[in-house]
């Protein structure tokens, strides 16, 4: 890890709950403290199994125990690792963005670990301030999209999206779909017909500011067809125009 000292100035006020989970002392003990001085609280856990009680109490229920607006995860932890909790975490369908943090920072590492449900995935060592930087960007996103104004059921062909109660049916089963999965069918059913580019998808779902992999939307787009296509490998609702991106419909 680098110099820990921070460029950024605080933020003022309260700016949300994180948690952070890494078996390494030194870095748990420093990301917490420059978050506590950017105005965020900081919850952490040293184990992956910490971790998962305090975002589960009851795991036979699913109940929710820490209001969380962030998590800092480290994938390789003792026990229940890093990849484990993302999958748990998206499984239960939490919508708390995740920021990976790992040794692993070759290609493939990073595609793993967004495929499992990571928004963003920054490589030890880092720079404290681009960590600052990636918590306010991923906040900030959130918040957007929390509170962006939707009409309540949106519907095409036989897909209907229940925008208020984050539910989705295809031919009359209900799917599952990850918060980003849910959002990127949404603007689809908005727009049909109209091609999207990488970079489109990107600055309306993840936002300007994104600073993560840019094969995060391939990856979303894989599982969305894996989850409404009848055959995902020949897509009849989003398909792919090489050199363009992506249409719905």
């Amino acid at each position: 890890m680098q110099n820990p000292k921070l460029a950024l100035p605080p933020l003022p006020g309260a700016q949300g709950q994180i948690l952070i989970i890494d078996d390494e002392d030194l870095i748990r003990e420093t990301v917490a403290l420059a978050l506590n001085e950017q105005g965020y609280q900081v919850v952490a856990a040293e184990s992956g199994q910490r971790a998962l009680e305090l975002i589960f109490p009851n795991p036979g229920e699913g109940k929710v125990g820490l209001k969380l607006d962030l998590a800092i995860v480290d994938l390789m932890l003792p026990g229940v690792n890093g990849l484990d909790i993302c999958r748990l975490i998206r499984h239960h369908n939490l919508d708390i963005p995740i920021l990976i943090l790992s040794a692993k920072g070759a290609e493939m590492d990073r595609v793993v670990g967004l495929e499992v449900g990571a928004d963003d995935y920054l490589p030890k060592p880092f720079g404290m301030r681009e960590l600052i930087a990636r918590c306010r960007a991923l906040l900030r996103r959130q918040r957007w999209s929390a509170t962006k104004p939707d009409r309540a059921i949106l519907n095409y062909k036989d897909i209907v999206l229940y925008t208020n109660e984050f539910r989705v049916t295809v031919a009359g089963q209900e799917v599952s779909l990850s918060p980003k999965e849910f959002r990127i069918l949404e603007l689809f059913i908005q727009s049909p017909n109209r091609v999207w580019s990488r970079e489109e998808l990107i600055q309306s779902i993840w936002g300007t500011d994104f600073v993560g992999d840019r094969k995060t939307v391939d990856v979303h787009i894989r599982w969305l067809r894996e989850k409404i296509e009848v055959d995902p490998a020949h897509p009849q609702y989003v398909t792919t125009l090489r050199g363009f991106g992506y249409r719905f419909g």
